[in-house]
């Protein structure tokens, strides 16, 4: 698949959307406008990758509107060499996102076929990220702390191990909720046993589950 004046032009189509829609970080925007977003996606639905849209991409997992990326990215307020943990690696084009911007991107995801392809498409796109295969719950406690978490999935609370792997200071952004829609949660570590949460609007993801890698 070749990235062609028309995907660029789309591409900027949608970046000038997102910017509409709220979103003011320009190098969240930049880094948008700087990745394929159709590479990430089946051939037959690369005319879709840049509507404000979900798609599946196996093992019923999706990539996320591209506003819910560029929410949960905003609000990490991500700076040059950051350390940042990503849950659910997905199709990897969060992660490539965070790489863009120059962070240094630990992402572990459940489903081995998409780690896989997760971990293809970052090298495809010359990024460098240690990507694992395991549970999201756990984290990566052996290269913790980290300055950032980030969950793209929704989880039915915020794991105690995660908040653990986050440095005092740092940030946590994770959708939380059971149902058919998530609280996206902005999580600030305050101490070695105390956080400070903020709630920041309804949001739809894919359950994050315990225990479960496939």
């Amino acid at each position: 698949m070749q990235d062609s004046f028309k995907y660029k032009g789309m591409r900027r189509q949608l970046v000038r959307e997102l910017n509409e829609k709220g979103i003011k970080d320009k190098r969240v925007l930049d880094a948008f406008e700087a990745i394929p977003r159709h590479f990430f996606l089946d051939n037959a639905f690369a005319e879709q990758a840049y509507t404000n849209m979900p798609f599946q991409i196996g093992s019923g997992q999706t990539i996320s509107h591209p506003y819910t990326v560029a929410f949960q990215t905003e609000l990490l307020d991500i700076q040059k060499g950051d350390k940042i943990l990503e849950i659910g690696s997905g199709s990897g084009f969060q992660t490539c996102m965070l790489c863009e911007m120059g962070a240094k991107v630990y992402s572990i995801e459940r489903h081995k076929e998409l780690h896989l392809k997760a971990q293809r498409m970052v090298r495809k796109l010359n990024y460098i990220a240690r990507m694992s295969f395991g549970d999201g719950y756990k984290g990566l406690p052996t290269f913790a702390p980290f300055d950032k978490i980030i969950i793209t999935c929704g989880a039915p609370n915020i794991p105690q191990d995660l908040l653990d792997q986050l440095k005092i200071g740092g940030i946590m952004v994770i959708p939380v909720g059971e149902g058919a829609e998530q609280q996206m949660k902005l999580v600030t570590k305050t101490s070695n046993e105390d956080y400070s949460v903020q709630d920041l609007g309804v949001f739809s993801f894919v359950p994050m589950l315990e225990n479960k890698v496939k």
